[in-house]
């Protein structure tokens, strides 16, 4: 069995604000890190969404607050698409590397 090594986006940045990328078999520990902080992002994401419903609405809301849940949702939504974008590159292309090792033989069914 052949192991695949990638670039893995990692979900954050360096100092300089610039990507973090590994190059893994998806199995050490800076994988499974990665794995627990995406985890993290998303399901704070979530509990930001139900607390930003709350806060609209409700009728006495001030500015301040808004523009600091506008903040919090960019940072999740930032997030979020980062997770998107690191776990769509790790997808396998259909019909790609396990149709060939599988002799071509993949009939596009899934």
């Amino acid at each position: 069995m052949r192991v695949r090594q990638s670039l893995r986006l990692l979900p954050w940045s360096n100092s300089a604000g610039h990507p973090c990328y590994l190059s893994t078999d998806g199995t050490g520990f800076l994988s499974r890190l990665a794995d627990d902080m995406e985890q993290m992002q998303l399901d704070m994401g979530r509990d930001l969404l139900d607390f930003a419903r709350d806060l609209l609405d409700d009728s006495k809301v001030t500015h301040h607050e808004l523009r600091f849940l506008a903040r919090r949702l960019t940072e999740a939504l930032r997030d979020a698409l980062r997770v998107a974008e690191s776990r769509g590159s790790r997808i396998p292309a259909h019909g790609g590397e396990e149709a060939a090792e599988a002799g071509g033989r993949g009939n596009g069914a899934e």
